[in-house]
Order: C-alpha cells, then structure tokens, then sequence
C-alpha cells in the first residue's frame, strides 16, 4: 500500500505536467572580431568616436544631433503617419495573439450542442421486430463536452514558447522598420538640402556667365574680342541655365518622398528651399561599439535570433508526434422524451475517461516533418550569422567612408578655393586684353565642377554619418524587447 502512496502523486505530476522531448535551444555562436577594421586610422572630425564602458548611443531621437528644427519636425511625424511602420505595428499585434491562441491549448475545451428531435422508426427495416415499432419518439438532449489534451511531451509547451518568440521577433521587426524609416527621412532631407545648395550655386553662376557674356558681348561690339568668345560665353551660359533647371526634378523627387514617408500626398506638401551649410565641415560624433556590443543594438538581429530560438521549438514539436497523445474526454448534460421530464435529475447522464492514441504508421510523415523542422532551424542560423556578418559590413563601409571622406572634403575645400581664384585671375587676365576667353571658359567650367562636388562631398557626409547611426543600431537594444 505504501508504495502505490510514493508512486501515485508521481503518476499524476508527471500526467498533468509532462517532460519535454526535442532540443534545449542554446544561442549558436555568432562571427565576431575583437574591434572594427576601419577604427585603426581614426582621427577628431571622421563623424564617429570610439564607445566607452560609460557611453551610450544616441537614444531615441537621434536625428537631433544634427540641430535641424525641420528636421525634427518632420521625423515627428513618421511614427504617427507613415504607412509601412502601421502594417510592421499591425503585424506586431498579429503575432502577439498568436500567444494567446496557442496558450488556449493549455486549458481544457467546453462546448455544447443541444438538440431536439423525433423520430419513428419503420416496422418494415431489415432484421427489425415488428412488434417494436411505434408511432415515433422524442429525444431532447442538452450535453456539455470538455475535451482536454494533457501536455505529455511539451508539445503545447512549445507551441506557446515558438508563439512568444516569434512575435518577438515581430517586435524586432517593428524596430527595424522604424529605425529604417526615420534614416530614409533623413537622407531624403539632406538630399534636399542638398539640391537647394546645388540650384542656388547654379543660380549664383548663371548670373555671372550672364555678366561675362555681357561683357564679352561689349568686347566683341568695340572691336577688342572675336565673336567666338561670344559664342563661348553664350554657350556656357545655356550650359549652366540646363543644369540649374535639370537639379530640380532631383529636388521634386526627394521632396515627393519626404511626403510619402510622413503619410501626406506630395500635393499636400512643399518644403522651403534652405540650401545645405558645406561649412563648418564637423559632423555630430557617434560613439561605435564593440562587435559583440552590436549585437544587442541591432533590431535585425535580435529578430534573426528570435526566429532562430522559434525553429528550434519547431523540432520539439515534430519530435513530440513521434509519442502517444492522452486526452482527458468528459461528458454530462440530461437527456428526456419530453420537454416535461428533459431536466428532471432521472434524465441526468455522465461519461468521462482517458484516451490515449497514438500513430502506428504514416509512411514517413512524421520523420519527414521533424527534418523539414531541422533544416528550418539550420537556415535559421545561417540566416542569423549572415544578418551579423551584413551588420559588421554596414558598419565597416560607413565608418571608411566618413574617414575618407573626411579627408577628401579638406582636400576638396581646398581646391575649390584655388579653382575660384584662378577663374578671378582669367578673367582679369581677360578684361585686359592679356588672355583670350578659351582660358576663362575653361576656369569657369573647373571652378563650376570644385563648387558641386563640395556640395555632393558634404551631402556623402552627412548620408554616411546617418547610415551609421542606422548600422549601430541608432537609439534601440535588445532590453526593450516585449516580455510577452
């Protein structure tokens, strides 16, 4: 008697919890470096700074390191309005009940179906006694059934846990979206800026070709210049007026995207031209992590990892098919002739009882199910170590290009000064007398080609420095995740 004591709790504990049959999930290792390969040369200025044990990424709002009021003012307006953070946020919620639909596994079914019906039977059926047939009978019934699925191998388990982290993962996605769209809208708004510096420059030079073609026209008219110099200056002039108008079809563009990812039609919106400050060249620092670091700062990949962790549940559950299935079936309810005896306690029934089955054969379904699970968990792994290796690079490529960049915008600054004072030379030069229109043509085509790409350097500058911010992760880390 005393053993079936010891034995029976045990029974029981293990009938309502269960074990758990298929893999334990442990975080496969990532590839890491000890420190990015593009910090070696690092120098005051590159638009980055080394991260310390004491420094954090910019949280949050992160586009105001930039101090651009309309900047600001527009990235308000992205999570509130944009459509595509609403379908991520909508998806986010999707998965959510996910958890709550799986986890309704975990308590029993109850259901009813009540029915009234009469019936006759006939007293010409095969291998029916005559004598036992009547005028018909009613049957009244109102059963409650509850069916009950004990959880004997984690499949349910798992089914709930696969739930909660796929819809982490969800959540990572909703992060990642957001974080994408809010560095679009800076690009777009510095690509902006950018063109209005671009048409203001080319506005500035036609204006003055327009004066060097009057003055050229004046020389020509008194005797002291060929009309070839004429026919130059005219044609540098039209030159310039095509890419004035060309530069605003770019400018409409951006502006047209800005609209979209605020959520307003691009008829409904227009942005003042404030052409983009090429000086002073000094970017906002931000401070770049460790590569292990990065790991916990990147939205995608806490939800490569998410999903990594959801395959392996997925074998789990596969695995659990290969065992039997105990469900815990009852029934009661009463059951009458009449509506005068249907609930009468006479007219009570009951049955209850366990059932347990299991799958003798199905022609591989099962094993084929648990390797398809295993290789979705394979590809999710592979998926989580490229998504890694793809975040070291993104990091990697901004970081060289601010660094070079940096140094090339000096250089750049510096030429454009020299090609801005050697055009003012020819064209004394050219007001004297001394030097034919060829050698100003040509200044006025070098000092033009310096002016844009001190623009274009500024803008690189800026986009890279935004994309960086993107590539560590902006203001996000893996703490914030939903606990679900």
């Amino acid at each position: 008697m005393r053993p079936f004591l010891l034995t029976g709790p045990g029974v029981a504990i293990l009938l309502l919890s269960g074990c758990m049959v298929g893999p334990k999930y442990v975080k496969p290792a990532a590839p890491l470096a000890p420190d990015f390969k593009e910090t070696t040369d690092w120098k005051e200025g590159d638009g980055w700074k080394i991260g310390k044990p004491n420094d954090s990424l910019p949280r949050g709002k992160w586009w105001e390191l930039y101090g651009d009021a309309k900047l600001n003012e527009l990235e308000e307006q992205v999570d509130p309005s944009n459509q595509t953070l609403k379908i991520a946020e909508a998806n986010f919620r999707q998965a959510r009940t996910a958890i709550r639909f799986n986890r309704a596994a975990e308590a029993p079914t109850i259901g009813t179906s009540p029915s009234i019906s009469a019936v006759r039977s006939s007293a010409n059926q095969p291998y029916f006694p005559p004598s036992f047939a009547n005028n018909g009978s009613g049957d009244f019934t109102l059963p409650f059934d509850l069916s009950y699925e004990i959880d004997l191998w984690g499949r349910v388990r798992r089914s709930v846990t696969a739930a909660r982290e796929e819809a982490q993962a969800s959540a990572a996605d909703l992060e990642t979206a957001r974080l994408s769209l809010h560095a679009e809208l800076a690009v777009d708004y510095f690509e902006v800026r950018s063109a209005d510096a671009q048409e203001q420059l080319l506005n500035d030079t036609v204006d003055a070709y327009g004066k060097a073609l009057e003055l050229t026209m004046n020389r020509f008219l008194g005797g002291a210049a060929p009309k070839s110099d004429v026919a130059q200056a005219q044609t540098q002039l039209d030159a310039a007026r095509v890419l004035a108008t060309d530069i605003k079809v770019q400018r409409a563009q951006y502006e047209h995207a800005l609209a979209i990812l605020i959520g307003e039609p691009p008829a409904a919106f227009s942005l003042p031209p404030v052409p983009l400050n090429v000086q002073p060249p000094q970017l906002p620092s931000v401070p770049v992590a460790l590569p292990a670091q990065l790991l916990e700062r990147r939205p995608d990949i806490a939800a490569a990892e998410r999903r990594m962790a959801a395959a392996n549940e997925q074998i789990g559950i596969a695995q659990a098919a290969y065992y039997p299935t105990l469900n815990l079936a009852a029934v009661a309810g009463f059951e009458g002739s009449s509506l005068l005896n249907w609930f009468n306690w006479p007219s009570r029934f009951w049955a209850v009882g366990p059932r347990m089955s299991e799958t003798l054969f199905d022609g591989g379904r099962r094993r084929a199910t648990t390797e398809s699970a295993t290789a979705g968990y394979d590809a999710s792994v592979a998926n989580y170590r490229q998504s890694v290796l793809t975040s070291f690079q993104q990091v990697e490529d901004n970081l060289v290009v601010l660094r070079v960049l940096s140094t090339e915008s000096v250089q750049q600054h510096e030429a454009t000064v020299s090609a801005e004072e050697s055009l003012h030379l020819f064209q004394n030069r050219y007001a004297g007398g001394v030097d034919t229109y060829l050698q100003v043509v040509t200044s006025q085509t070098t000092a033009l080609a310096n002016e844009r790409n001190d623009i274009d350097l500024m803008r690189r500058r800026l986009e890279a420095n935004v994309l960086l911010i993107k590539a560590v992760g902006g203001g996000w880390d893996v703490s914030i995740l939903p606990k679900l």
